[in-house]
């Protein structure tokens, strides 16, 4: 039956009607809507007995506001609570170190990987300590020998300690940069010019590295020096052209030395190789000699013994050998025809060396092999021969 009808208790069942229903809500059978303020109250009871809070009765308003403002506020700080506690994670690269400050003041070094300090809180300072950074310096100084060289440098170094870099200098970088000039100078000031130029740049360089890591451990920078290169080391633009000359003038002049000692060490063990040559021979030559002497003086002894037991022997068998060796070694020929006066002579020494041609019929010259002029100088004396005994017979005829 609806609320407005007649002869009904319209007035019970009237919902805008704060009488009645709600009252009795606690008992009967009716089953209205739940009631707003109850579940706003009970929500307030439920997050009170969460975070500590009493529990408050009422309606949503009037006495209920307090409770439901203060349960509001707790909420508002969980959340506040959590997004602050997500700000303070963070990440270290396995390249870096982060240096943490607490309240403005060194706390700890973190190491990589996923690292939480309280924001607002902590600062955290992230510093690259693998990475290799280099500076460069070039200027003019001033040499012990009082000349001017134009020096180029660069230095090469990393971040070994980075709390000391951070913290301790307010510019590592210029402190630095101050100290490679400083280091430069007093080396460059207590050498000479023309190692500098040439040959001592490596020294150079050492030394400067030496006295610039003194200088950043002195000063706790926290940097580390790898290495420092010396580029370029030359006089001053203006008198360039002179010290090239001069500097070619030394190669020149080192080369001429080289080339002497190398001429040096070629001349010498020669002149001693025909030293030592020379008096090997003699040696050699003495020996000989000595033993040559021994042997003639053995068989003159040997002869001796001979010549005492046959002597008139021994001076024909002498005499024998002595015109064959003689006559052995010469290549003259002395022919001597029976009956007559005259003696031929033939040169054969000479008619050997100069080995005559004869020529064939066809023009060409023939060489005569030494047979051939044997047999011929047995025709020409026989020849000789047959004439003299021609000549002989006729002076016997015209004598009759």
């Amino acid at each position: 039956m609806a609320w407005n009808e007649p002869g009904g208790n319209g007035n019970n069942h009237d919902p805008w009607s704060g009488g009645g229903n709600r009252g009795k809500r606690g008992g009967g059978n009716d089953q209205g809507p739940p009631d707003l303020d109850e579940a706003m109250r009970k929500l307030q009871d439920r997050l009170g007995g969460i975070f500590g809070g009493g529990k408050k009765r009422g309606g949503f308003g009037g006495g209920s506001g307090k409770g439901g403002g203060s349960g509001f506020f707790v909420v508002l700080v969980v959340l506040a609570a959590l997004f602050w506690a997500g700000m303070g994670f963070y990440t270290v690269d396995q390249q870096e170190r982060g240096i943490v400050l607490r309240l403005g003041k060194y706390h700890e070094t973190v190491q990589p990987g996923l690292q939480w300090n309280p924001p607002l809180i902590d600062e955290v300072q992230k510093v690259n300590t693998t990475r290799l950074r280099t500076y460069d310096h070039r200027s003019l100084m001033l040499t012990a020998d009082e000349n001017i060289v134009d020096v180029d440098m660069t230095v090469q170094y990393v971040v070994s300690d980075p709390m000391l870099f951070t913290l301790k200098v307010r510019d590592p970088s210029d402190s630095l940069a101050q100290s490679s000039e400083s280091a430069l100078r007093h080396v460059v000031g207590t050498s000479d010019m023309h190692g500098i130029l040439t040959e001592g740049r490596d020294t150079l360089a050492l030394q400067v590295q030496a006295r610039l890591q003194r200088y950043m451990e002195n000063y706790t920078t926290g940097l580390t020096i790898s290495k420092v290169n010396i580029k370029n080391a030359q006089a001053p633009r203006q008198v360039q052209d002179a010290f090239d000359d001069v500097i070619k003038a030394r190669e020149d002049e080192q080369r001429s030395k080289n080339e002497a000692e190398a001429y040096a060490n070629g001349i010498v063990p020669e002149a001693r190789g025909r030293a030592q040559r020379l008096l090997e021979e003699a040696n050699a030559y003495r020996e000989e000699v000595v033993a040559k002497a021994t042997g003639e003086a053995s068989r003159f002894k040997a002869l001796l013994a001979e010549y005492q037991k046959a002597p008139g022997v021994t001076r024909e068998r002498l005499y024998i050998d002595t015109l064959q060796d003689v006559l052995g070694r010469t290549g003259k020929v002395m022919v001597d025809v029976e009956g007559g006066n005259n003696m031929m002579y033939l040169p054969l020494d000479r008619l050997t060396s100069q080995q005559p041609q004869v020529r064939d019929s066809s023009g060409r010259g023939v060489r005569l092999d030494d047979e051939t002029l044997r047999q011929i100088t047995d025709q020409v004396l026989q020849e000789t021969q047959t004439r003299q005994r021609s000549q002989s017979t006729s002076g016997l005829r015209e004598g009759r």
